[in-house]
């Protein structure tokens, strides 16, 4: 599937601000395994980093601010969820986040678990659910 012609995208990123810079990459990257695809220091004092799968397409971008950055997480609906091809698949990346520490929480929304769905909260507190088959 491509993007539509009427919305000609090259890429998709996803940013957001934090406080714990370093926890939250050490999460995303060496706990669920996604790779460190850039980083920058003191762009008009913001420091980021930006995560994802292979290649550039659709990545995540973690900023933090000399001043500080916003509050935590705005509720346990918001979610990054991840699809799989397959329990076993996804059975790794849970075992991956075990080892690193990362405690799965129970989902707010129970759609989730009756789809074997796994949340994990990065160091923010915003959710990752990982998902063992994609809905489409």
């Amino acid at each position: 599937m491509t993007w539509p012609d009427s919305l000609p995208v090259a890429q998709v990123r996803i940013a957001r601000p934090t406080d714990q810079l370093d926890e939250v990459v050490r999460f995303y990257v060496d706990g669920l395994g996604l790779r460190e695809l850039a980083r920058f220091e003191n762009h008009a004092g913001y420091d980021g980093v930006m995560v994802g799968l292979p290649g550039a397409d659709y990545h995540l971008e973690f900023t933090s601010h000399v001043d500080g950055s916003p509050g935590a997480a705005p509720s346990a609906e918001n979610l990054l969820v991840l699809y799989f091809a397959g329990e076993a698949a996804m059975a790794d990346v849970v075992r991956r986040l075990g080892v690193f520490g990362a405690e799965p929480v129970e989902a707010e929304n129970p759609y989730w678990a009756a789809t074997g769905g796994v949340a994990f909260p990065d160091p923010d507190g915003w959710i990752v659910m990982l998902v063992p088959q994609p809905v489409f």
